[in-house]
Order: C-alpha cells, then structure tokens, then sequence
C-alpha cells in the first residue's frame, strides 16, 4: 500500500511528474466512473440487484401456481370420467342437493 500512497504526494514526483499526475487523473476518473455507473446513473447496479430478486421471486410464483395448475388438470380429469364423483364435488364444494335432500346452513 506503500507505492498507492506515494502516488499522491506531490513531493515525491521528482522527474515522473508528468506521469504520476496521469495516474492520480486516472484513478480519479476510475473512482468517478465507478460511482456513477454504481449508483447515479438510471440503470445502476442497485436496480440491477433489485430486479434480479423480483424475477427469482416471480419464477418461484410462476412455479408454485405450474403445480397448482397440474393439481387442477388432474382433478378436472378425474371429474370427468365418472359422474358420480362430479356429482359429490358439486355437492361438497358448491353446496348443490338433489331435489327431496335436507339442506342445513351453518355459519
């Protein structure tokens, strides 16, 4: 860390001025270019990282409703090859009864 810091002590440019100027010049614009890109600028890293954890978080909802939907199709085949089935989810699920059934309300 000797030599960075030699870099800014002007009283050690000796005949490498010129050059050493460059490189203070070169770090500066570096540091600035870094910050700006970083954070200043619209399309920054920070919204970069932002965004990044959105898209796992949707694809972990895209998955999580797929078996949903494979849960659904699987039922809705079982639903349609047997009536009687269909007739006891009409029963449980949307509280249909056949004309003569007791029905009772409960809250």
């Amino acid at each position: 860390m000797g030599k960075f810091m030699d870099i800014w002590d002007s009283g050690k440019d000796g005949k490498n001025a010129q050059r050493r100027s460059f490189f203070r010049y070169a770090i500066i614009a570096t540091a600035v270019f870094i910050v700006m890109v970083g954070f200043l600028n619209h399309n920054n890293i920070v919204r970069w990282i932002k965004a990044g954890a959105e898209i796992r978080s949707q694809q972990r909802q895209i998955e999580k409703l797929q078996g949903e939907i494979d849960e659904m199709d699987a039922q809705i085949r079982g639903l349609r090859g047997n009536r009687d089935s269909l007739e006891r989810y009409a029963r449980e699920n949307f509280h249909f009864a056949e004309p003569g059934d007791d029905v009772y309300l409960t809250d």
